[in-house]
């Protein structure tokens, strides 16, 4: 029997079908009931991966999700190889479930080149030890969670989460947008750069949504809200080992329309900026019916 990792690691191991043509697993991701975000980005960029010389390596993604994935069937990958010049590499990917897309992505990759470097420093917010385990927090409050979805709330995830103070989970206090959290996942240790790109892009759609609901009190738990990632930008600024801790500080500067807008960088252990990310999301308000 696969254990969680293992799990994840063959999500974005796609299959090849014909020249520039991919097949992903649907299941097995975060949710059970939609395909999650960061799994078709995951795997749209391991597509992607497999069309391009080993030593570029993708430096961004640009995505939209157009609908939602059905996790009950396989997702198929379509490259169109746009552009392969003496630096950089240009590829789209368009995901299809159904005969329709549910996602299309463009995608850069770079030849190492030397060049200047500066960052912004990472936040001073502890060590991840500091602070509990997702596992931990989520088995402090599953007596609260209907029966129907308790399991799945507390199956085991591949991905080691822990939140710079979390927030209650079904009434949260209205609070900053600014969040932070550590994240790994140990089995990466023998996986290749590309597949850690992968993983990064995976973990990315983590959390970064929730910090759009944080000002007004919403969590995904407590209903009266509906969300889905809309689009979802990244960039990776330099070697990732996702086995090692990583903190994502993120930040929500805007809200309205039922829409939200996300930002979140990825620093290292030694506070090294890995990655940046964007994303705007829905978060629209639902109506309870009357009765």
């Amino acid at each position: 029997m696969q254990n969680e990792y293992e799990i994840l690691l063959n999500l974005l191991e796609v299959e090849a079908l014909e020249i520039d043509l991919f097949r992903g697993v649907g299941s097995g991701g975060e949710t059970p009931t939609r395909i999650f975000g960061g799994q078709v980005i995951g795997q749209a960029l391991a597509s992607a991966y497999k069309t391009v010389p080993a030593e570029r390596l993708c430096h961004s993604l640009h995505a939209y999700f157009i609908r939602p994935g059905d996790p009950s069937i396989p997702v198929i990958y379509q490259v169109d190889r746009a552009r392969d010049g003496g630096s950089f590499t240009t590829r789209r990917v368009v995901a299809i479930q159904h005969g329709r897309q549910i996602l299309n992505m463009s995608a850069s990759f770079h030849v190492e080149e030397p060049g200047w470097h500066h960052q912004h420093d990472a936040p001073d917010v502890g060590d991840p030890m500091d602070w509990p385990d997702r596992i931990a927090l989520r088995e402090s409050v599953a007596d609260q969670m209907p029966e129907k979805r308790r399991d799945d709330f507390l199956r085991p995830r591949p991905i080691e989460i822990r939140e710079v103070a979390p927030r209650d989970f079904f009434t949260p206090e209205p609070t900053s947008d600014v969040n932070h959290m550590w994240f790994r996942m140990a089995a990466a240790a023998e996986c290749s750069p590309q597949m850690q790109h992968c993983l990064l892009a995976y973990a990315s759609d983590m959390n970064l949504l929730g910090s759009s609901l944080r000002p007004h009190g919403k969590t995904w738990f407590q209903g009266g809200v509906m969300t889905a990632s809309l689009d979802h930008a990244m960039w990776f600024h330099g070697e990732c080992r996702f086995q090692d801790w990583h903190l994502y500080t993120m930040d929500s500067p805007w809200t309205g329309g039922a829409r939200g807008f996300n930002r979140g960088s990825i620093f290292d252990r030694a506070g090294r900026m890995v990655a940046s990310v964007a994303q705007e999301g829905l978060m629209r308000p639902i109506e309870k019916s009357k009765a």
